[in-house]
């Protein structure tokens, strides 16, 4: 923790062991006051060395995108609270055979840091919240982009087939008309397709041959 002096606040939750009443009544003086003594240095010892849980570092390094940082932090520490008392709950099972007093549980329910680091930690915070933000944002905005361009491919994919399947079906028809009905059937709808155009142009150039004799 860089040597700051944090406070934390809980609860403990703890009765005597029925199972070794010797060492609570005949072990020690005061087995209370070893029992806290003992919860607080394991306490220390946990903060001290205490890792996120990697399903949460992996989280909070793909939200933010960057990477995790040697060393104890107060944010994580803050953040995974039921994992620092689950840690503490199972290492402190052993007070049971040393001072003969069972801990049901034990409780941090905050960590209170200096007031010169909370200022810090607030600017840390909202840092890393920004980083989030910015980066949600241009995730969605990509996303957005890559829909929009899958969408114009299905446009420019069904306009091309529109256009396409017209003179699929005329090369069927012709060629069906070819084989059924021979080369003069086909002169014969060509002739009539030439007619239909001239009747809707509104001009035209009729090519003429000159013939000169000699």
């Amino acid at each position: 923790m860089d040597q700051l002096n944090t406070g934390l606040t809980g609860q403990i939750r703890y009765r005597v062991s029925e199972r070794n009443l010797y060492a609570y009544l005949f072990g020690i003086k005061n087995p209370i006051v070893h029992v806290m003594g003992y919860f607080v240095s394991v306490l220390r010892e946990k903060i001290a060395t205490f890792e996120a849980p990697k399903i949460a570092l992996a989280a909070s390094v793909q939200a933010t995108g960057l990477s995790d940082v040697s060393g104890v932090s107060i944010n994580d520490i803050r953040k995974n609270l039921r994992a620092l008392n689950d840690q503490m709950d199972r290492d402190c099972r052993s007070s049971t055979a040393r001072y003969g007093i069972v801990l049901d549980a034990s409780l941090i329910t905050g960590i209170d840091p200096p007031n010169e680091v909370e200022s810090a930690l607030a600017a840390i915070n909202t840092a890393h919240n920004s980083v989030s933000s910015e980066i949600s944002l241009a995730q969605a905005s990509a996303d957005q982009k890559i829909v929009q361009s899958k969408r114009a491919v299905e446009i420019e994919t069904l306009k091309a087939q529109a256009e396409v399947e017209p003179l699929t079906a005329l090369a069927k028809q012709l060629t069906d008309l070819k084989t059924f009905g021979g080369e003069m059937a086909l002169i014969g709808y060509l002739r009539n397709v030439r007619l239909g155009l001239f009747r809707q142009a509104k001009r035209y150039v009729l090519e003429t041959r000159r013939w000169e004799g000699r």
